[in-house]
């Protein structure tokens, strides 16, 4: 019984030494941080469920206003937040290479068809591939895809008609099923050339199956904590975040249809095409035309970066390829059909704002001939002004992560500090987009939906470094032009022809679920749909 007491005693002076050097790591900068609960650091809300990450980065944002970056542990891990846009300006931009990487989410050789995407590629690999994709994602390229995107909003709206003709003049629609069906069918056409129909085919294969590889919650919170609290578990354990089955599926899509096209010589403007040019080193950016405007695709399109427009001859693998499809339809699945569905909810909320932007729909149509084209999405300026403060309320990504590649002089984390903090090759920083958002500095009346903040005569006053839906600097998101035209359509197609409007079902809380790092309000998206007159 003695020896047990002993070596408890021992193990416990062992493991409070240890907890109290590695929680040591700000204090003796002036670095300001939340109070640590041993071995979850800063994570036990988060880890429980008591909290979203957006709590969390909250409650530090408003604890140190003051400071330009605070710490933040991530279980055992030391991780900095900052706070000063200035000093934002300088890792995702000035001193970007220091700065290049974001931490993966599994080892690529465990996992490579997550592994090997472009949002977890590291250095110079992620270099090339972003070179060798950005051409993909110009304006040129995405505007032959439009018609995709209202070929299969034409489908959606037969199909809602269909189901109010059936009933009493209106029907209550989950609007987050609703957009994910929409986001998987405009995926299924625009990426991989095929026709489905997830609207009426419920449990058609493709839109499972995107289910289940977007729909991360506990695989993806597990992995987040046993890579912040022991990496090389994931690789011993070979830890994944698709099934064999998952894999397998998009392996074989992607391959089988290239194999296809190749036999038969069909050419569609669609992602598999471009990600076959992109192998044969066929694909380069194209200059700006007559047509396009210097938005853009709107307020919140991101610029693509000298990096992304130079030119490599690298040769891509089978698997890198099938890599960044399978990406680009997680992106496609839960990114933007959320975005869409708080757009629905926040038009649903506010009938007023609803009807200027349907107005402004009516008029284009009118004057385009009945035509939902690229041209009538850069046009339409109130249908922008909606978004732009959409994704201000609800960005997809609530805070940008970077891992610092070298040692770096971050400065003083105050006026008071006496010593510059040197962040460490290897450690973590995340930019709190969520929290800048929502800086009463940079928006006033945060909480409000107010689009007349994106009007002609108010954007220039937003600090452009204080609105980031899509990023900042090199690393920003290379969909953003994608994402912006697939939900303007999907507005533009429901809003011609629908009002909606809260039911019985509609929850107004803005909670969010907890169980997931994802934007998504506990309650659901639910509304009421009625045929506009």
């Amino acid at each position: 019984m003695i020896y047990i007491l002993i070596w408890s005693t021992v193990l416990l002076a062992a493991l409070t030494l240890y907890f109290r050097q590695t929680y040591s790591r700000f204090s003796d900068y002036g670095v300001k941080h939340m109070k640590v609960i041993p071995f979850f650091g800063n994570m036990a809300g988060v880890a429980f469920r008591m909290d979203h990450l957006t709590d969390q980065f909250d409650k530090i944002y408003k604890a140190f206003p003051n400071e330009r970056f605070v710490g933040r542990f991530e279980v055992t891990k030391p991780t900095l937040v900052i706070q000063d846009l200035e000093l934002v300006k300088k890792i995702t931009i000035k001193d970007f290479e220091y700065f290049l990487d974001h931490r993966g989410f599994t080892d690529e050789k465990v996992e490579p068809l997550f592994g090997r995407n472009i949002f977890s590629l590291k250095g110079q690999e992620w270099k090339d591939m972003r070179s060798t994709l950005s051409p993909a994602f110009t304006s040129s390229k995405i505007k032959l895809m439009v018609p995709f995107m209202v070929e299969v909003g034409e489908l959606m709206i037969q199909s809602l008609k269909k189901k109010i003709k059936e009933s009493e003049g209106y029907i209550d629609v989950d609007c987050k099923d609703l957009t994910s069906r929409y986001a998987t069918d405009v995926i299924a056409s625009c990426a991989f050339g095929l026709t489905v129909n997830s609207q009426t085919e419920k449990n058609n294969k493709f839109y499972e199956m995107g289910k289940v590889a977007s729909t991360f919650k506990f695989r993806q919170m597990f992995l987040f904590f046993a890579l912040s609290a022991c990496p090389s578990l994931v690789k011993i354990f070979k830890i994944t975040l698709f099934s064999n089955k998952t894999r397998d599926f998009f392996i074989n899509l992607v391959l089988s249809t290239m194999k296809d096209r190749e036999v038969r010589s069909i050419i569609r403007p669609d992602m598999i095409h471009l990600l076959m040019e992109a192998k044969k080193g066929q694909l380069s950016h194209d200059e700006k035309g007559n047509d396009d405007i210097h938005q853009d695709t709107g307020f919140a399109t991101v610029e693509e970066s000298s990096i992304g427009k130079k030119t490599i001859d690298r040769v891509w693998s089978d698997i890198d390829l099938v890599a960044q499809a399978v990406l680009f339809f997680i992106g496609g699945f839960e990114s933007v059909s959320t975005s869409m569905s708080h757009a629905l909810r926040e038009l649903a909320l506010h009938p007023e704002i609803q009807e200027r932007l349907a107005n402004e729909i009516k008029e284009h149509h009118a004057k385009n001939g009945g035509k939902l084209n690229f041209n009538s999405i850069q046009n339409m300026t109130y249908m922008d002004m909606v978004t732009s403060e959409v994704l201000r309320l609800w960005p997809a990504a609530i805070a940008l992560e970077r891992v610092c590649k070298k040692d770096y002089n971050m400065g003083k984390p105050n006026d008071a500090a006496e010593k510059d903090f040197i962040m460490r090759e290897g450690e973590l920083l995340w930019m709190p987009v969520w929290c800048f958002h929502y800086d009463p500095k940079y928006f006033s009346n945060p909480n409000k939906f107010d689009p007349e903040r994106f009007s002609n005569e108010n954007k220039h006053k937003i600090n452009p470094l204080a609105y980031m839906p899509f990023g900042l600097g090199p690393r920003n998101c290379i969909g953003s032009r994608f994402a912006l035209c697939e939900i303007k359509a999907l507005l533009y197609q429901t809003l011609l022809h629908f009002e909606v409007y809260p039911s019985e079902k509609t929850v107004l809380s803005r909670k969010l679920v907890k169980d997931s790092f994802n934007i998504r309000l506990a309650g659901g998206y639910w509304f009421r749909f009625k045929i506009r007159d």
